[in-house]
């Protein structure tokens, strides 16, 4: 505004000047009066971490189109793993604008939430293939691909841990025993959990309907049983070398030194490399002990995808403000700040994304990743199924007994 106020005065100026030149002229000019600009409010919900990422995007795309519009943009935080849950409350008066995982997609589709992203063209040939897999329902791009980050793998502590030893967790956990540490990984969430069970030949994931799921989890024959995995599972659960920690206990592990590797994601790539300094690593998941052999770690892949409101008052330029957050150059902005990998093909190529620690750890680990699709009913029961392990098996249940309750309860209608 202060352009536009600018710009009045001159024009106000130059006609006094110009009436005062013209004695014999009628009535002195007058100076157009300044343009009426449209007040835009927009909601943005986005990762609380994002905060100032956030108000430094917000305050470009105001200089870029403060010509056209008044702004005014609150930013809210809202955790992307729960968006949904949060937007389903109050859809009408939810976010313009919002942060999501990709495994929450087909849910925001089918309650309308989502109307196809009027440019999909330029959005596939910008992105990274499988980030617009990640966006699409039916071939459909329905969101904006932010990052291509959204998966695990190992962050260690080189000054305990060699690239030999963190290619076992047996390994990595009697080391970590040795020097009274621990090694992490969060089991109240079925999201980590996978990991034993993905690389097995033992399946879940989503039917054809899109909301039930179907699992083996607790198949009793083949190769590997479930209760091999179980087995394996209670081993670690016991071991004085391990500990299961959620996103915050990991890190203040890290930063008190109690931990000494762990699994996480690039969110926390920052915070990990400050702790440790000179002996940040990071890798893909290890292998462990099942059934006799060495079974490499599994991972659920995702991508972080920024969608616009069906209901959004203002549709055009919640989608402009979409378009300007998920950009190649905000995409870089976002690496430089927070370390989160892009899904930009052009920002996701640089020389500096390639080589940082993280994003190749997760390359590293792709191999041994797939998309998350997986229905509702899925988390409930893993954590019960976790937590019944971590407590020493109160219920006394069998270790199939257990796997069977899991499976029902995952698979429920």
């Amino acid at each position: 505004m202060k352009k536009i106020w600018c710009n009045f005065f001159s024009a106000f100026a130059l006609a006094l000047c110009l009436s005062g030149c013209q004695k014999g002229s009628g009535e002195p000019s007058k100076a157009d009066p300044p343009p009426e600009f449209p007040t835009v409010e927009l909601t943005v919900w986005g990762a609380e971490e994002d905060k100032e990422l956030l108000h430094q995007i917000f305050e470009d795309f105001q200089a870029k189109y403060g010509e056209e519009a008044d702004f005014i943009i609150t930013y809210k935080p809202q955790s992307e793993s729960s968006c949904t849950d949060a937007l389903m409350a109050d859809l009408e008066q939810g976010a313009d604008v919002f942060a999501f995982a990709d495994d929450q997609l087909n849910t925001l589709v089918a309650a309308g939430a989502l109307e196809p992203v009027e440019n999909g063209d330029t959005v596939r040939t910008e992105n990274l293939p499988e980030a617009v897999t990640a966006a699409s329902v039916n071939q459909t791009l329905y969101a904006l691909p932010l990052t291509a980050d959204n998966g695990y793998f190992l962050y260690y502590n080189k000054q305990y841990f060699s690239e030999q030893d963190i290619e076992s967790w047996d390994n990595m956990l009697a080391i970590a025993a040795e020097h009274g540490k621990k090694v992490s990984m969060e089991w109240a969430s079925g999201w980590y959990v996978y990991s034993f069970f993905g690389n097995t030949g033992l399946t879940v994931g989503l039917n054809d309907d899109g909301i039930t799921n179907y699992c083996t989890w607790n198949a009793a024959d083949g190769d590997i049983k479930g209760t091999d995995v179980a087995k394996a599972m209670v081993n670690m659960a016991e071991h004085p070398g391990f500990v299961s920690a959620d996103d915050a206990g990991f890190l203040e592990g890290v930063k008190d030194g109690s931990i000494i590797a762990g699994v996480n994601g690039v969110w926390n790539a920052m915070a990990v490399k400050d702790a440790w300094g000179s002996g940040y690593g990071a890798a893909k998941l290890p292998s462990y002990t099942c059934a006799g052999q060495q079974i490499p770690m599994a991972s659920f892949s995702g991508y972080k995808l920024i969608g616009v409101n069906a209901y959004s008052k203002q549709p055009e330029w919640a989608a402009k403000l979409a378009q300007w957050i998920t950009n190649e150059q905000n995409q870089k902005l976002r690496f430089h700040l927070r370390g989160q990998g892009p899904s930009n093909i052009k920002a996701a190529a640089s020389q500096e994304v390639q080589s940082a620690p993280a994003i190749a750890a997760l390359l590293e680990q792709s191999e041994y990743s797939c998309l998350q699709r997986i229905g509702g009913n899925f988390w409930d029961p893993v954590v019960k199924f976790t937590a019944n392990i971590l407590a020493g098996n109160p219920s006394g249940d069998s270790l199939q007994q257990q796997l069977d309750t899991m499976v029902e309860g995952i698979t429920a209608p």
